[in-house]
């Protein structure tokens, strides 16, 4: 039998970045097929080739046997390819139904729009993947996890026989990627075939038969799961150890305090929170997805005009103040969402960092392109950021890359409070170790830093101590010696620590 999907000698570039270089790949009729590799590698570059989004410059790509060559997303979803995006591809002035039945609206009397119809269809649609979102909201009314979901239903229920997935669990809690898998499985049963894109190995050796790695736009290698090993997976991928990038500072010894917070509550969002962050100080908040994390950290930052209660930095009261006055009190936020929330898609690199330092390197209202120059020069080459060029659209980089300009940002402006809401999501293992290792040498510097993450895992490796939420109040805290996923996870769930 013929594979269902064999890509031979792709090459793609964008600008003067080479995304693949002559890569290849092969996946079986009806296997889940794991596709992994650092930001930048080539993955969803290859699987938006497979849904005809781009077009190689080289290479050939066939089908069961059959040589392809899509003009376009239609021409792949008529041959039974579809995908769901790492990056939210929804019109978000529209319905979860309407979005559901794009390009597909049922009609009556083949003229009007049959929305009863519609609405049964998608309800049909969301059943056995997110039952709890309501098929007439308005897409952007949807927190990110439920516009995954919905992502997801649509895919599906375009009766593709090849889904290609990419990063689909970067928003969802663990029950929702529980009925995600649950889903790929009944999938596979029914004899889809699936291509996996991600960054949580858990994942990939859980509902995957075989991996392939790509490196720097080439194919290094494809092994079964049940014969790999996370260290060999790692080495495939970065080409060294990945010890050499994990966190070698212990902050046991945190300096004056930076943040006092007493008494900070916000209407529907959290209640009474009293907390402190000292210099040299990682903070971390652990809470399952709605228990007002992220809404703290936007009330610090001074995006919540609801909040109220005290909040100090450095000994200056700054709760009530403007977001331009924290700013230049020495706050920074890194959202928990960079391409909605942190970043200037369409813009350069060059333009995206200098958006946060404006005041500082222009005279008389104009860029000293000198001074902007040196200071992005000097900040993307400590944090190693990998671009074509400085004039190149951010939205061209890799979610590493871009999460990396999103703290140089704040980096220029000396900082003295970071707050960083999932500042992993969506980003690959060695890209991963590299944050957290300059978040671990800001801290070793000085900086007091508030770290909010849904993986466990990341929290018990960078926090001094970690702080739980749930149902908007602090639930409890555990210090990072006495902290573990277990302990944490009955914290979030309502539960004493053993």
């Amino acid at each position: 039998m013929a594979p269902a999907v064999e890509c031979r000698e792709i090459t793609k570039t964008f600008g003067g970045t080479v995304a693949l270089d002559r890569a290849t790949l092969t996946v079986e009729e009806g296997e889940c097929h794991a596709l992994i590799g650092e930001n930048g590698a080539g993955k969803s570059t290859l699987g938006k080739i497979l849904a005809g989004i781009h077009q190689p410059e080289s290479g050939s790509l066939c089908l069961q046997g059959r040589g392809v060559r899509f003009a376009g997303p239609a021409d792949a979803r008529r041959a039974g390819v579809g995908m769901v995006h790492q990056e939210l591809a929804v019109c978000p002035d529209l319905t979860v139904a309407e979005n559901l039945a794009l390009g597909r609206y049922p009609r009556r009397l083949g003229v009007f729009l049959d929305r009863p119809a519609m609405k049964r269809a998608a309800k049909e649609q969301l059943q056995q993947i997110s039952p709890e979102v309501d098929p007439d909201a308005l897409m952007r009314s949807l927190p990110v996890a439920h516009l995954q979901l919905v992502q997801i239903a649509a895919a599906v229920a375009g009766g593709a026989r090849i889904l290609i997935f990419d990063e689909p669990t970067s928003a969802l809690s663990d029950a929702e990627t529980t009925r995600l898998f649950a889903l790929i499985q009944s999938l596979r049963a029914q004899g889809v075939t699936i291509l996996y894109v991600s960054h949580h190995m858990s994942e990939v050796f859980r509902i995957t038969d075989r991996i392939s790695v790509l490196r720097d736009g080439r194919h290094v290698g494809t092994v079964r799961t049940a014969e790999a090993t996370q260290e060999k997976l790692i080495t495939m991928m970065i080409g060294r150890r990945i010890e050499e990038y994990f966190p070698v500072h212990l902050h046991t010894d945190p300096g004056p305090e930076v943040l006092r917070v007493s008494g900070l509550h916000s209407p529907g969002c959290f209640e009474q929170i009293s907390f402190s962050v000292r210099s040299g100080e990682i903070l971390g908040f652990a809470g399952l997805v709605g228990s007002g994390r992220s809404e703290l950290a936007r009330a610090l930052f001074g995006l919540d005009p609801e909040a109220r209660g005290s909040i100090e930095l450095g000994g200056r009261e700054i709760s009530g103040t403007p977001l331009r006055d924290r700013i230049e009190a020495g706050i920074g936020l890194v959202p928990e969402d960079r391409k909605r929330q942190g970043l200037a898609l369409p813009l350069s690199c060059r333009v995206n960092f200098s958006l946060s330092i404006l005041d500082r390197i222009s005279r008389a209202g104009l860029v000293r392109r000198a001074l902007e120059r040196r200071t992005m020069e000097a900040l993307f080459d400590r944090l190693k950021v990998r671009s074509s060029s400085p004039e190149a659209p951010v939205a061209h980089l890799s979610g590493g890359n871009q999460q990396k300009i999103v703290l140089a940002k704040w980096l220029a402006r000396d900082a003295r409070l970071l707050i960083l809401d999932e500042p992993t999501r969506g980003v690959d293992i060695g890209a991963k170790a590299a944050i957290h290792r300059l978040i671990d040498e800001l801290a070793s510097q000085g900086l007091g830093i508030i770290v909010i993450s849904s993986e466990l895992p990341e929290l018990l490796n960078l926090s001094t101590r970690i702080l739980v939420m749930r149902e908007g109040r602090l639930a409890g805290e555990l210090p990072r010696a006495g902290a573990t996923q277990e302990g944490l996870l009955r914290m979030m769930s309502g539960l004493e620590p053993n």
